[in-house]
């Protein structure tokens, strides 16, 4: 088992190496860093074509281990790194290849760079790979740079209080006492900015959100109650006008990484984000993971 973290040299940033390696020195596994370098298409070519392709395809796979060699020894990478490249001809079938091939246990990928500092944003790679994906896929923010002390410090569940998503927060449980962190289970409640008309008013609105809140706090207190968490654990609901809001009110901590379920589609176990997920995805201060159906 290992931790896989897709790499290209000048492309990728280094955020991903640095949330990997968290989660690889957490996991108390080695971490591989892949390079997936283009395949050419098949087409008639002369021996010397060929032969320039492959210098260049390997001088890129270098420069992507060399690169990522350097930025993990300025940080408290794992004792046991692999540098691995894998030839495909798109950086997602590339990557869920090297995943199958060494059985890994978890995807690091990085945020796309259209987007802010600190802000989870998922790029053509990774949203493929989040629909596709065997194994849970965990996101960078932009510029991440992991915890001061090289270890994740906590988990956050986010439990939206369906029948589907107990079994996640049971998962979530088990990975916290893997990576041995606490764990935290958080609902949102949050108050959609068109929730009624004006004339309604905005005492309707506070009415109604209170009232979720209510059932939201009886629904996680079930959690408890069936033994699916200890009594330790935080269970919060968190509400805000918006989901930007409820997330900055949640009080995240350096280390801290917030676990995300789906549903499984079409009876295959892949990672999928439902419209709740990837809302919460977008505006997450801290790396978020992404578990299979």
């Amino acid at each position: 088992m290992t931790v896989v973290v897709g790499y290209l040299a000048g492309k990728s940033g280094t955020a991903p190496l640095h949330l990997a390696s968290s989660v690889a020195r957490s996991l108390r596994t080695s971490l591989t860093v892949a390079t997936i370098v283009p395949r050419p298409w098949t087409f008639p070519s002369t021996a010397r074509v060929d032969a320039e392709y492959a210098a260049w395809a390997d001088q890129l796979a270098a420069d992507s281990a060399k690169e990522a060699q350097r930025e993990l020894a300025s940080i408290t990478a794992p004792e046991d790194v692999v540098f691995h490249s894998h030839a495909h001809r798109s950086v997602s079938g590339g990557l869920i290849d090297v995943v199958n091939e060494l059985d890994a246990e978890m995807l690091v990928l990085g945020s796309s760079a259209n987007g802010q500092l600190g802000q989870v944003v998922v790029g053509s790679t990774a949203d493929r790979l989040l629909h596709s994906c065997p194994v849970p896929v965990a996101i960078a923010p932009r510029g991440y740079r992991g915890p001061r002390g090289g270890n994740l410090t906590r988990i956050t569940c986010g439990y939206p209080g369906t029948s589907e998503s107990v079994a996640v927060v049971g998962r979530v449980a088990e990975l916290a006492e893997r990576l041995d962190i606490p764990l935290r289970v958080i609902t949102f409640a949050v108050r959609g900015r068109t929730m009624y008309p004006p004339e309604v008013g905005l005492h309707a609105e506070d009415s109604v959100l209170a009232a979720w809140e209510s059932q939201a706090a009886e629904t996680l207190a079930g959690l408890r109650t069936d033994g699916l968490v200890g009594e330790n654990v935080p269970l919060q609901v968190v509400s805000g006008n918006g989901w930007d809001q409820a997330m900055d009110d949640a009080e995240w901590e350096d280390g801290e990484i917030l676990a995300l379920g789906t549903s499984p589609r079409a009876g295959i176990e892949h990672v999928f984000l439902g419209s709740r997920g990837t809302k919460i995805l977008r505006v997450s201060p801290v790396p978020v993971l992404v578990l299979p159906g």
